[in-house]
């Protein structure tokens, strides 16, 4: 008897023409594509297909209302677009796998204006002639680092690389063995180097280098010292590296310029308002390193950039380096990066401006009373069944940013009757808008220092679906 089942229900799938003649169908295809329709009358026929050889469908499944409604859920899923809107509960704030730093409001406004018109994006409206669209930030950049010049390409990788082909290209740069980082997506330094057409020469030891083995190292084919900043990984204990200042002295002396990679660029003095140490850029300008790369979308908190700034015949040369073309950004990220870097006129106004840093510099007497008004909305909002609570936690810079850092955070414990923190952790993570939590000792978790105000509602709406 169980063997005729699928057989029946074999029997029960609709062809598909007689699914684009059901009146529900019909107004779809109305809104939908034609070819789209079907696409997904075809996907649900398939599933229904597989549902019943498997006998796990009850009949119901083949009726023109159920159909309808797959066929339905089936378009929905098909017209939303890959790239969505998350809730970032986790905590992280420079979240590699969710986008990064969010842009402040000013980038908003600046894409507003200038990704609906046209724009002076390479044309010198005092001159009437081409212009350059690196114009648009180089002045700011050399405002706020004080270097000579700068320039901008899509990535911090991108700026490595165009900086070693243009200063070092078939010759030696000379590097710590502690500093030849790997960072997410297998990006290595010594592979960029070996890609920029550069001799990698390795000095020092994994913990230890010292200003001696630098100008051992140097010669005839020595075209630059390179330093890395370690930004997404830290060696303690028995431990030595060259500052910026030494190896300015040491390149000095021996006709070496030197380029640093600072990887998630700062041009805020944060001491203070984090307990970890991290350099800014201004302070290897001032050092009189030659040459500095960092990213648009760590701490500076703006869109995903590679700026270099540096003494102007080094990024002169660079302008001129045939790899720029390809590297080069486009109109809205040069609008957000601009709206971004103005921000940092006033170090206040940054701070309160630029989410990034709001985040990080967020106190636990804030989130604490963050998350209290939080967890009194969503309980406000959410059925029964549902409960919260606070649990004193971390969040994490994240981003390869400050590996050693842990911010203090009061932390929101989400339960749901009959479901583990796992099961709320995987239908969140597939709500309609998605909300990404974290699970710790066996409790699904939300972070406030993440958690924008305009996220509640919908937190809290896929939250309560929860219940169902």
């Amino acid at each position: 008897m169980q063997e005729e089942v699928p057989v029946q229900q074999l029997k029960m799938i609709p062809k598909v023409d007689r699914v684009l003649e059901w009146e529900a169908v019909r107004k779809l295809l109305a809104t939908y594509p034609r070819e789209l329709v079907l696409r997904a009358v075809r996907s649900v026929l398939d599933k229904l297909r597989s549902g019943a050889r498997a006998g796990g469908l009850d009949d119901s499944a083949f009726l023109e209302p159920a159909v309808c409604a797959a066929v339905a859920h089936e378009l929905a899923q098909l017209s939303r677009p890959s790239l969505q809107r998350v809730i970032n509960g986790s905590g992280i704030v420079i979240h590699t796998n969710l986008g990064r730093s969010i842009l402040p409001e000013a980038a908003r406004n600046a894409l507003n204006t200038i990704a609906f018109s046209y724009s002076n994006l390479e044309f010198d409206l005092e001159a009437g002639v081409r212009g350059s669209r690196y114009s648009h930030v180089e002045a700011l950049l050399c405002e706020l680092t004080g270097a000579e010049a700068a320039i901008v390409v899509n990535n911090n990788a991108a700026a490595v690389l165009l900086s070693l082909s243009s200063m070092a290209a078939g010759r030696e740069a000379v590097v710590s063995r502690g500093e030849l980082v790997e960072i997410g997506g297998s990006f290595r330094i010594p592979e960029v180097m070996r890609l920029s057409g550069v001799t990698l020469r390795e000095v020092g030891t994994t913990n230890r280098t010292h200003p001696r083995d630098y100008s051992s190292a140097a010669n005839e084919q020595t075209a630059v010292f390179l330093k890395v900043h370690c930004s997404n990984f830290a060696v303690l204990g028995f431990t030595a590296e060259v500052t910026a200042q030494e190896l300015v002295a040491l390149g000095a002396a021996a006709g070496v310029p030197v380029l640093a990679d600072m990887g998630s660029g700062n041009l805020i003095d944060l001491s203070g308002r984090l307990p970890v140490p991290e350099p800014t850029v201004q302070e290897f300008v001032r050092a009189g390193v030659d040459v500095i790369t960092f990213s648009g979308d760590k701490l500076l908190g703006g869109p995903q950039a590679g700026i270099i700034v540096g003494k102007k015949p080094f990024i002169e040369a660079m302008k001129k380096h045939q790899l720029l073309r390809a590297l080069r950004m486009d109109k809205l990220t040069l609008a957000s990066l601009e709206a971004t870097l103005a921000l940092y006129r006033d170090e206040m106004v940054a701070l309160k401006e630029v989410p990034t840093l709001r985040m990080l510099t967020a106190t636990l007497p804030e989130l604490t009373a963050r998350a209290k008004k939080i967890s009194a909305f969503l309980r406000r909002r959410t059925p029964q069944g549902i409960s919260f609570k606070l649990s004193e936690g971390f969040s994490q810079a994240g981003g390869g940013t400050l590996p050693l850092l842990n911010l203090p955070s009061m932390l929101i414990e989400v339960a749901v009757e009959g479901l583990s923190p796992n099961d709320i952790e995987s239908r969140l993570r597939k709500s309609e808008i998605p909300v990404i939590g974290r699970i710790n000792k066996n409790a699904f978790l939300l972070d406030p220092r993440t958690l924008l105000d305009s996220d509640l509602s919908d937190l809290a709406a896929a939250i309560s679906a929860l219940a169902g």
